[in-house]
């Protein structure tokens, strides 16, 4: 049986993440703590999909990787989860700008030019993208492991 959230094995019922998504979630779970990757850099990285397919995959399956170090390109944080991106970053020590008590400072967001990661080293030496078919399959949860 399959779905749009995955695949069921038809064995025991789990699920099976589709490929992109495992990838996505590879690639998510390689990221330093205290740097971040946009959805495109991502997507680059893989060199497959964009933005959006990136974000969709995180969306459906995100919840149990450090979701919060893929940004926006303006580097501000997710609608509605802005609380708990924050106190993450600020736990890892990753780069901030605004959210100051001066006027004008506006919200926080992610200081892209410091706290941006380049991929480098993630997989190797070479810091090629992960290959989900030599890193084999990750079930996924149920409910699709929707970020909190």
């Amino acid at each position: 049986m399959s779905g749009e959230n995955g695949a069921r094995d038809g064995r025991d019922g789990a699920w099976e993440l589709p490929e992109y998504a495992e990838r996505v979630l590879d690639a998510v779970e390689r990221i330093p703590p205290g740097r971040v990757m946009t959805y495109g850099d991502v997507a680059e990285w893989l060199g497959a999909g964009g933005p959006r397919q990136v974000g969709r995959a995180m969306a459906l399956y995100g919840g149990a990787v450090p979701w919060w170090r893929v940004v926006r390109a303006d580097g501000a944080l997710l609608p509605g989860h802005e609380a708990r991106a924050l106190a993450q970053y600020r736990a890892e020590g990753t780069p901030l700008r605004g959210g100051g008590r001066r006027p004008g400072s506006g919200p926080p967001r992610v200081d892209l030019a410091a706290a941006r990661w380049d991929g480098a080293g993630a997989a190797g030496d070479d810091g090629a993208a992960p290959d989900a078919a030599q890193d084999g399959a990750r079930d996924g949860c149920q409910d699709g492991g929707a970020r909190p």
